[in-house]
């Protein structure tokens, strides 16, 4: 597995991957517009020649605010969200942000360990966030 910084050419690959995991999948004008952003970052996950994870930031000052961790179903349990997540702290180490946060459903509770294994702490919660099914959002968030 490679972790690499995507770019445009990257494109179709992200939008496969939030269809397959998402419920409510972000549109293909929304990533691309993350992908182009000067104060965003994206980074895959390269498994096989294929484009097996990725996530995002969004940078404001010196914030972070993780836009999602995706891995495809059939790559999971292997280390690539771990990896990722290496990934997106030591990005957000090396531009000097404060803080990196993110939302997690309530019930996804293999996420919230890892994030927890990184040193994310609960900061809060948001009412009904998700649909498909409706469920709270756990905010975390690690400090630098």
């Amino acid at each position: 597995m490679i972790i690499k910084k995507a770019d445009i050419n990257y494109l179709k690959d992200i939008v496969k991957i939030e269809e397959q995991v998402f419920a409510h999948p972000w549109s293909v004008e929304s990533i691309e517009n993350l992908l182009k952003d000067e104060n965003s970052a994206v980074f895959v996950a390269v498994c096989e020649n294929e484009v097996c994870g990725y996530c995002g930031v969004n940078t404001v000052l010196d914030e972070g605010y993780t836009t999602n961790i995706a891995v495809l179903k059939d790559y999971r349990r292997q280390g690539i969200g771990n990896e990722l997540l290496n990934t997106l702290c030591n990005f957000a180490k090396g531009k000097k942000l404060s803080f990196l946060t993110l939302e997690v459903r309530k019930s996804n509770i293999p996420a919230i360990s890892l994030y927890k294994k990184y040193g994310f702490a609960k900061a809060g919660e948001r009412k009904n966030y998700y649909s498909s099914p409706v469920e709270n959002a756990l905010l975390f968030t690690k400090y630098f």
